[in-house]
C-alpha cells in the first residue's frame, strides 16, 4: 500500500515539531496577541492602533540565505533563528517603525522535531529579544526537492510607526553626521562568497581552529545577527534621527545611498574602525578586491543612523549605554563636494 509516509511525508512528525516548539513560541509574544499557535492564521488585534493619529504599517519579507548550511554541516540549528529576525525587523527598525509580528516558514527535506523545535526556538528568543510576537509559521517537508537534512528558512513581519515619526531620505541635510555602529559578524550576507573562499579556495574545515578568531571557523561563521531593534527604537525616540540604513546585501555604501536625496553626498572614513579579523582573512585568503568585499560584506558595521549634528554625542552615549559599539564614521555635505548627489564615497 502507498501512502503519504512512504511517499516521504510524515504527518505524525509534523505535529510532534508543533508540539516541541509550542514551549519556545509562548515566550515570543505581546498583549495584542490573540489565541495561539495552531489555527489557520495567526491573530492580532489591530485595537492597540487607536492610539496613533496616522499609524503607518510597514511590512519586510526576508530569508538567511546559504548561511543555513554552515547550520547545517555544523548540526547547530538554534542559533540560526536570530539571523532571520535580525534581517527582517531591523529592515522595519529603519524607517522607525516598531515591529509588532512575524511569521516564519521552514521548509525541510525531512521534519525531525528536534531540529525544527531548535530552529524555531532560536526565532522566538530573537523575536523576544526585540518585542515582536511570533504569530505563526508553516513547516513543509518535500521530500526529492531537498536532501533528508537540508531546510530553508524565510520569513515575513510588520510593524508600525507614526506617520510623523517617519525616518527617511527627505529628513537628511547638510552637517548631518553619520553614526555607525558594529557588527557581530558577517551577519547573514555575503556566505556563497565567505563559503568559496573558506573551503573552495582556502580548503578550511569547519573545525579548523583559527587564531585570529579565538575560535573554530564554525563557530565564528554561525555567529548570529547582531540584533539592533531597541537600540535604535530608543535612539529615535531621544535624538534628532533624519535615517537609518541596515546594512545587508550590497554593503554600507549602497544601502547607506537608498536613504539618501539627491541634494546631499556623503563621506564615509575608513580609518575610523578596524574590520574584525573575519573580513579580513576573506579578502587574504581568496585575493577578494576591497570593491568586492565591500560590495558583498557588511565590513564591521551593520547599521547606521544619520543624526542632526548636535545629536551625535547624545547619541554615541545612548547607543555606549545600550551596549552598542558606534563611533562617527562620515560627514553628509551638499552634492558635489563629496561626489554626485545621493552618494557615498569611502575614503
Amino acid at each position: 500500500m502507498t501512502s503519504y509516509a512512504s511517499a516521504g511525508v510524515s504527518i505524525e512528525e509534523g505535529d510532534r515539531a508543533v508540539e516541541l516548539m509550542k514551549q519556545w513560541v509562548a515566550k515570543a509574544t505581546r498583549p495584542e496577541v490573540v489565541g495561539g499557535i495552531g489555527g489557520f492564521a495567526g491573530l492580532f488585534d489591530a485595537s492597540a492602533l487607536k492610539g496613533y493619529t496616522r499609524p503607518l504599517l510597514a511590512t519586510s519579507a526576508d530569508g538567511v540565505g546559504t548561511k543555513v548550511a554552515i547550520a547545517q554541516a555544523m548540526d547547530r540549528h538554534d542559533t540560526i533563528g536570530f539571523d532571520l529576525v535580525g534581517m527582517l525587523v531591523d529592515d522595519l527598525v529603519v524607517c522607525g517603525a516598531e515591529p509588532l509580528f512575524l511569521t516564519d516558514y521552514i521548509a525541510t527535506g525531512k521534519v525531525v522535531p528536534e531540529r525544527i523545535a531548535d530552529i524555531v526556538k532560536g526565532i522566538a528568543a530573537a523575536c523576544a529579544e526585540t518585542g515582536t510576537a511570533l504569530l505563526g509559521g508553516e513547516t513543509a517537508e518535500h521530500p526529492g526537492l531537498l536532501g533528508p537534512d537540508e531546510y530553508d528558512i524565510a520569513g515575513s513581519t510588520t510593524g508600525v510607526v507614526e506617520a510623523d515619526r517617519l525616518l527617511g531620505a527627505e529628513l537628511v541635510r547638510e552637517g548631518d553626521v553619520v553614526i555607525a555602529m558594529a557588527s557581530s559578524g558577517l551577519h547573514s550576507n555575503g556566505y556563497s562568497l565567505v563559503r568559496h573562499v573558506f573551503f573552495d579556495i582556502a580548503g578550511w574545515q569547519l573545525d579548523r581552529e583559527v587564531p585570529e578568531f579565538g575560535r573554530t571557523l564554525g563557530e565564528e561563521l554561525l555567529t548570529p545577527t547582531r540584533l539592533y531593534t531597541k537600540p535604535c527604537l530608543a535612539l529615535a525616540d531621544a535624538v534628532e534621527v533624519h535615517a537609518m540604513s541596515h546594512v545587508t546585501g550590497g554593503g554600507l555604501a549602497a544601502n547607506l545611498e537608498r536613504v539618501l536625496p539627491d541634494t546631499v553626498s556623503v563621506r564615509l572614513d575608513r580609518s575610523s574602525w578596524t574590520p574584525a579579523p573575519v573580513f579580513t582573512l576573506v579578502g587574504e585568503l581568496g585575493q577578494v578586491a576591497q570593491a568586492d568585499l565591500d560590495q558583498a560584506l557588511n565590513m564591521g558595521v551593520g547599521m547606521v543612523a544619520i543624526v542632526a549634528a548636535d545629536a551625535a554625542d547624545p547619541a554615541l552615549a545612548l547607543l555606549a549605554s545600550q551596549g552598542v559599539e558606534a563611533w562617527a564614521l562620515g560627514e553628509v555635505a551638499a552634492a558635489g563636494v563629496h561626489g554626485s548627489g545621493g552618494t557615498v564615497t569611502l575614503v
